[in-house]
């Protein structure tokens, strides 16, 4: 028979978290523990931190490009936090789930309320918690790259995003990384086992 392709369609896998809750830390390991977990390499304006590389951890581009991007419709989905602007490459996301390559993605929250309205079938909303405030603050303090204005601003910040935690599919609270990936792990292999993520053509793939 042809040859028909993978027997189900992509998976969009969104991490999302207040800041400092340790999601970019589960996202790397994960991409890197997890077979055949790709990235999605996020666009953003902001100026690079210490470590981060272009074209890996995002693409750095200007406001000016950025907007472009967006009014050309070349995003699933942009948000403006902390007075930079981040979105996800729409062809590139596209193109994984109709070839059935998992995708995961580290956006905020109102980047994965994008994703889940524009792709149903396809997105897996996944919440990371801290395993407390006073956890969180020593995080964003041991980052050394704010002054106390602004870790107050993203305290404020993470107490108001955390109670978007009932709105995803998953809750996994980031108490060692180890146990995180192992959980974010049961979830992957799970939803990867889900009937209803079978493509139409499943039955002549068979035959």
């Amino acid at each position: 028979m042809e040859h028909l392709g993978a027997p189900r369609r992509g998976i969009i896998f969104i991490l999302s978290a207040p800041s400092g809750a340790g999601k970019t830390t589960i996202s790397r390991e994960a991409l890197k523990a997890i077979g055949g977990l790709e990235a999605s390499v996020s666009l953003t304006t902001r100026r690079p931190r210490s470590g981060e590389v272009e074209g890996f951890d995002y693409s750095f581009v200007s406001e000016e490009e950025f907007i472009r991007r967006r009014e050309a419709g070349e995003l699933a989905e942009w948000a403006c936090v902390f007075e930079a602007s981040y979105g996800t490459p729409r062809a590139a996301l596209e193109r994984a789930v109709a070839e059935g390559r998992d995708i995961l993605l580290d956006i905020d929250i109102q980047g994965a309320h994008q994703i889940k309205e524009k792709y149903p079938r396809d997105a897996v909303t996944i919440f990371v918690l801290p395993p407390s405030f006073a956890e969180l603050e020593g995080r964003l303090r041991k980052r050394g790259t704010e002054d106390e204005r602004a870790i107050a601003k993203r305290l404020k910040r993470a107490r108001e995003e955390a109670r978007a935690y009932p709105d995803y599919d998953y809750l996994i609270i980031n108490d060692s990384l180890k146990d995180s990936l192992t959980r974010l792990n049961s979830v992957v292999e799970a939803e990867r086992l889900r009937v209803r993520r079978l493509r139409e053509d499943f039955a002549a793939w068979m035959n």
